[in-house]
């Protein structure tokens, strides 16, 4: 079974790093005129960095 605090920390880098890139495929969507992708993308980048903040804290339990 896996180390909660191993998965708690993996949720976290994973929503970080898709709130990093889906910043930066917005802003290339939005720089070539694809506007309503670089919405939806920001929605992504939001969402992620919700995920981030919510994931459950680690335990230190092994």
């Amino acid at each position: 079974m896996a180390n909660l605090s191993n998965v708690a920390g993996d949720r976290t880098a994973v929503a970080t790093y898709v709130a990093t890139l889906s910043a930066d495929l917005a802003t290339m969507a939005r720089s070539t005129g694809l506007d309503t992708l670089g919405y939806l993308l920001e929605m992504v980048r939001l969402e992620a960095e919700s995920s981030a903040r919510e994931a459950p804290a680690p335990t230190g339990r092994r």
